[in-house]
């Protein structure tokens, strides 16, 4: 029998709406912070959406030359600080060969923003003046690229694209390649930055996207009031590691990434499946590989929540059946999207994150805006304020248009 390695968490990094490092996400997160405002990126008087939840005072000079800035989309800027952040938090440089080290790094949309510029470019004044920088800027796995060749990566690289799975599968694929001996240690995760015109239109026109103008009420995962999603923007990157080489070189070990589960509910393009069955597997899946937890008031769940009438009843629902409805009715759920809005590609690894400084500090993130309770989503959400708590198994939820389903599995590292 072939063993298995345990895959550590040693280094993390963030850009979101609530921070733009892991220290102010967490403060943003633990505060109860909302990320959630008016649009500033274009007028938005011809649309019925108004608010998004932008990255605020992002600086993308401190992570790549200022010549690269205007060739690489926003998307890619957010990876590579949320990567930059990470590699450097897990002091692994030079303590790998340079095969030994993949990344897996998605995007459910790419470049969309330079994709819109340079069609309206080509359309004002014509096919000559689209940048040579066009297709590289816009494809997805770029984001990936650019962080292996600026650490020098060498190992596996692939690009997760499962919409708003693909932070989760992305990790999860990467955890698979430590566990299974093909990789010493991964860059995981994903970004996102689709809050452009014809991104904003085209969720909207599809009636996903919340018309509140208020920033308070727009997202309120779980609640009655609850009308659509508000979209977010940003990056969320993690160094996994085997846990063997990471003890070896004195690592600080953040936690432990203990399982990972991925289903297809097979169902329809956009809606969820009305009975939970694919969100219920992929949790259970997740969560025997972790082991399971014999007391279920120590598990949190930082639920896919968000704020669609659909998604919530149905994720709710899939919690009781992966997990029985006596255990789900003992854990804990949150939506932290709440805060950062739903970050589409993004939001699995900064949701990821999430769950692994809950288990070190030992306090769950809130769903914050939560009034009106709805008989279909009555598990225990950690409404409004955050909430200390003992967990021992924390568990990420990322569903996705396409059907796909992405639960992790996370432990709190005790030193052993």
């Amino acid at each position: 029998m072939i063993a298995l390695n345990r895959v550590m968490i040693t280094g993390m990094g963030a850009v979101t709406p609530i921070g733009n490092d892991i220290d102010s996400y967490w403060q943003g997160l633990a505060s109860g912070k909302c990320g959630i405002g008016p649009i500033t990126k274009f007028d938005t008087a011809d649309f019925k959406v108004k608010v998004a939840a932008e990255v605020k005072d992002f600086d993308p000079s401190l992570y790549m030359e200022k010549a690269e800035l205007r060739k690489f989309d926003p998307f890619c800027q957010y990876a590579l600080g949320a990567a930059a952040q990470a590699v450097e938090s897990s002091g692994i440089e030079g303590h790998c060969a340079p095969e030994e080290v993949g990344v897996y790094f998605g995007s459910g949309i790419g470049g969309i923003g330079t994709f819109e510029e340079q069609q309206k470019l080509m359309l004002e004044k014509g096919p000559r003046r689209v940048s040579p920088f066009f297709i590289p800027a816009l494809i997805i796995n770029m984001a990936g690229g650019l962080i292996a060749i600026k650490y020098n990566f060498q190992g596996t690289a692939v690009s997760s694209v499962t919409a708003c799975a693909t932070g989760n599968n992305a990790i999860g694929e990467a955890y698979r390649a430590i566990k299974h001996g093909y990789l010493t240690a991964a860059l995981a995760g994903g970004a996102e930055a689709a809050i452009v015109p014809l991104g904003l239109a085209g969720f909207s026109n599809m009636k996903a996207l919340s018309t509140c103008e208020d920033p308070a009420a727009a997202c309120v995962p779980f609640d009655a009031r609850r009308g659509g999603f508000v979209m977010g923007e940003g990056a969320g990157a993690l160094m996994l590691e085997e846990y063997e080489h990471a003890k070896a070189r004195g690592a600080v070990i953040y936690g432990e990434l203990c399982g990972y589960g991925a289903t297809c509910d097979a169902h329809h393009i956009t809606a969820p499946d009305p009975e939970g069955r694919g969100g219920a597997r992929a949790l259970r899946l997740a969560y025997d590989e972790a082991g399971g937890c014999a007391d279920p008031s120590e598990i949190y769940i930082n639920a896919h929540g968000t704020s669609t009438p659909l998604n919530d009843a149905c994720e709710t629902m899939a919690i009781k059946k992966g997990l029985g409805e006596e255990a789900a009715r003992a854990c804990l759920v949150s939506s932290t999207k709440s805060m950062t809005g739903h970050m589409l590609g993004a939001a699995g690894a900064v949701e990821a994150i999430a769950c692994v400084l809950a288990l070190r500090e030992g306090l769950v993130p809130p769903t914050i805006g939560y009034q009106e309770p709805d008989p279909a989503c009555d598990l225990d959400y950690v409404p409004n304020t955050a909430r200390k708590a003992e967990i021992s198994l924390a568990l990420s939820a990322s569903l996705g248009f396409g059907g796909h389903n992405a639960y992790l599995a996370f432990r709190k590292y005790n030193g052993a």
